[in-house]
């Protein structure tokens, strides 16, 4: 892993302007932030080891934990929460088994909430991985999971 790490941010100019970019390659070719990345970043950077971490911490963008292959974020904000947010939400920790911070025993989904995806108009919303979902009821929620687990994307 620390190879691997060594790998991502070697073309990185050694600036402490790149801790965010070295951040986001890290995370997008390991899926996460791994403990002994940041001492690795840092030091490339010339940089704390604070400073990497404290930026990591302050970015929801940032995971420091592994995650399942599908990441799910549920909106909880205003709109969606007016909307019935909530029963997409319980629908989604029953078919799932799992409460919200939490990824299944397979490891392919974790469930998250946000405070706002930034797609009020088609609340209630969720993000599975890239993908924005709109105007959900628990079911169509619950399609759009089960063709995961068979899949297919959409």
């Amino acid at each position: 892993l620390k190879k691997r790490v060594a790998e991502i941010i070697a073309p990185l100019q050694r600036d402490s302007s790149n801790v965010i970019v070295a951040l986001q390659k890290v995370q997008g070719e390991l899926g996460w932030l791994p403990p002994g990345a940041f001492r690795q970043i840092a030091s490339h950077l010339r940089v704390s080891p604070s400073e990497v971490y404290g930026t990591a911490t302050f970015y929801a963008q940032f995971y420091l934990s592994k995650s399942g292959k599908h990441r799910i974020m549920a909106c909880r904000g205003t709109a969606c929460h007016v909307k019935g947010s909530s029963r997409v939400l319980r629908a989604l920790k029953q078919e799932l088994g799992i409460e919200v911070g939490e990824t299944t025993e397979d490891g392919e989904f974790t469930l998250e909430t946000v405070a706002c995806i930034g797609a009020c108009a088609l609340a209630p919303t969720m993000m599975v991985g890239k993908e924005t979902h709109g105007k959900l009821t628990p079911g169509k929620a619950l399609d759009i999971i089960e063709a995961r687990k068979m899949g297919s994307t959409s």
